[in-house]
């Protein structure tokens, strides 16, 4: 089981400061915006539905008494992001962090969002980062590190998502700008942990893992907070990998089903599992 994570920061670390960040309205990125917020941050977050984001807007606003927008449209088209941070600009006059976030669907639409995603909010929001001398960060996965059978989209979305990273850091680097990325490992109450791990593999996959649990998204927000702060200003174009060291171990993506399941008639005695 999880450890809820205990915050080290002061409580107005980031007083004054603004987050932009696209993802924002579920699953870990919300998560690393509350926490953010819980340090003093004022939030934009971006996403397609728009019910959707307001409702989560709010909610963080409600939960952290500070002041959280929330912006709908799609990372594919940088125009919507454009608009996205003029608003957050008109609204709270600065954006200092930016935290690009992570999509779960079909191949396409996974380099599209992730990469292109990526991309499209990096160039959306750089003029304002180059003002702030402020921070990126993109959320990536160890997948690619490694052939996870099944993943083969999200593998090559954030291999992309990692090199434009590490560019961005050199190109604008000089300016004051830096970017990173957090790779988190299996994390617990998430759509694509749930998707990925039968039930009835987590306690033999956890066992696996060398602090012996799932991850928390709290581990994911407080890593978020680590490279946001004034202790992290000589780290860039790096990615800190947040998995508990299950990276380290031997594969895990295709546990219960490796080979069989690619080998003649096997797809549909697994697959249906996934």
């Amino acid at each position: 089981m999880a450890n809820k994570t205990v915050s080290v920061f002061r409580k107005d670390l980031f007083e004054g400061k603004v987050v932009f960040v696209t993802g924002g309205g579920s699953g870990i990125c919300y998560s690393m915006t509350q926490m953010l917020m819980e340090h003093g941050c004022s939030a934009s977050i971006f996403g397609r539905r728009k019910a959707n984001i307001e409702s989560a807007a709010a909610e963080l606003s409600r939960a952290t008494s500070k002041k959280c927008i929330g912006v709908s449209g799609d990372v594919r088209k940088l125009e919507s992001l454009q608009d996205a941070v003029k608003r957050t600009v008109d609204e709270f006059g600065r954006i200092d962090f930016v935290i690009a976030g992570l999509s779960a669907n079909a191949f396409r639409t996974v380099i599209e969002i992730d990469t292109l995603g990526t991309y499209n909010t990096f160039k959306a929001t750089i003029g304002e980062l180059v003002k702030a001398r402020g921070s990126l960060i993109a959320v990536s996965a160890t997948l690619h590190y490694r052939a996870s059978t099944l993943q083969a989209h999200v593998s090559a979305a954030k291999a992309g998502v990692d090199a434009l990273v590490r560019v961005i850091a050199v190109e604008y680097g000089p300016r004051g700008v830096r970017a990173n990325c957090i790779a988190p490992g299996p994390i617990a109450g998430t759509e694509g942990m749930d998707r990925l791990m039968p039930k009835e593999l987590v306690e033999e996959h956890t066992k696996r893992i060398p602090m012996q649990r799932y991850g928390d998204k709290e581990d994911i927000a407080a890593a978020s907070c680590f490279l946001f702060s004034p202790a992290a200003t000589y780290i860039t174009g790096t990615t800190l990998v947040v998995d508990g060291g299950d990276w380290h171990m031997s594969t895990s993506a295709g546990a219960g089903f490796y080979p069989d399941a690619f080998l003649p008639g096997g797809e549909s005695k697994f697959m249906t599992k996934l």
